[in-house]
């Protein structure tokens, strides 16, 4: 498994610091579920929907942008719809040698569109990517002509979901400050 894994950078220092330094309330919650459940909100139907006016609202989702809190906007699409019908957790173990071949194969993976999310973990495995392509066919060529290709790789296991039973959503949100 990876040596010092904990040290691979996972935002930048700057967000690191804004985190650390904000303290999210009421309203910030208000905001975050708000925007969870219609990305799409104008301001002034955001504001009306949390109870503040347009100018503090604006102010609070910039701040929450800035910090990283708010990562993005984004179109939840159909996977089938699109063609990628296909959805497979793969589990890559990393060679030992050292840690600059674990950044390396972080690097690479970010940059492949088809795998979706990714995370180091602890187990079996040092990387799980959840990976989506189009059919078995798609999947094949991907692990040949991409995945094994990666600097570092040792072993792979694939595990081909069979149903979706739960897509990702909103993030719960009940232990922040009311």
């Amino acid at each position: 498994m990876l040596g010092n894994w904990h040290n691979l950078p996972l935002c930048d220092d700057k967000t690191i610091r804004i985190c650390q330094a904000m303290k999210l309330d009421a309203y910030d919650r208000k905001i975050l579920a708000a925007l969870q459940r219609d990305g799409r909100l104008s301001n002034v139907q955001l504001a009306d929907e949390i109870g503040l006016s347009a100018s503090p609202c604006l102010r609070r989702v910039r701040m929450l942008e800035e910090a990283g809190v708010i990562r993005g906007y984004q179109a939840n699409l159909d996977r089938d719809e699109v063609g990628l019908g296909l959805t497979v957790f793969v589990g890559v173990k990393v060679e030992r040698h050292n840690d600059e071949q674990a950044e390396a194969f972080r690097l690479a993976v970010t940059a492949l569109p088809e795998v979706i999310s990714a995370f180091l973990v602890s187990g079996e495995s040092d990387f799980l990517l959840q990976v989506v392509v189009p059919d078995l066919r798609g999947y094949d060529r991907f692990l040949t002509e991409r995945l094994l290709k990666l600097p570092g790789v040792s072993d792979i296991r694939s595990n081909f979901a069979i149903h979706t039973v739960k897509t990702p959503g909103a993030l719960p949100l009940g232990h922040l400050p009311l």
